[in-house]
């Protein structure tokens, strides 16, 4: 596999990687689930260059993860919005956070919690099956070929 080619791979966590794989742009969807929105923020929440962080912003959004908005006109001045499809990425991002709260916090603790509006309880992500809505660990999910999976090269051809 090659990574600027990931995109094309038939499998959905290499199509993944291709828009979110590197350090910056997890980063930068961190900062947009915690509402930063404007790219003088990002900038200076993270450190990061200009030119990469046009480069990250750019690429989320043709990867419709974000949008961008005019919030000013004179001079033309913009922020960048999660989509639905950003949106989507929610249970992704609060999984590493959850990994990195159980296995990299330190004896300092969690830096940040999570309450959920609707209860009013602080609460941690839980994966469950979308069907009989049981908790899935790794160990009780079975994979099977899909209907986009490669067809493997049959002998001979």
């Amino acid at each position: 596999m090659k990574w600027d080619t990931l995109e094309d791979e038939p499998c959905s966590v290499a199509r993944t990687v291709s828009v979110i794989g590197d350090r910056w742009t997890l980063l930068i969807l961190r900062d947009c689930f915690l509402k930063v929105r404007r790219f003088e923020a990002f900038q200076a929440r993270l450190g990061i260059t200009r030119h990469l962080l046009a480069a990250r912003l750019k690429k989320l959004t043709e990867a419709g993860v974000l949008k961008k908005v005019a919030y000013q006109q004179r001079p033309t001045r913009h922020e960048y919005v999660l989509t639905d499809k950003g949106l989507d990425l929610h249970p992704v991002i609060m999984g590493i956070v959850h990994w990195g709260d159980m296995h990299m916090a330190g004896t300092a603790g969690r830096p940040l919690l999570h309450r959920h509006r609707a209860c009013g309880c602080l609460c941690d992500p839980v994966m469950v099956c979308s069907e009989c809505r049981e908790p899935l660990k790794a160990r009780d999910v079975v994979v099977e070929p899909g209907p986009g999976a490669a067809v493997p090269a049959r002998a001979g051809s």
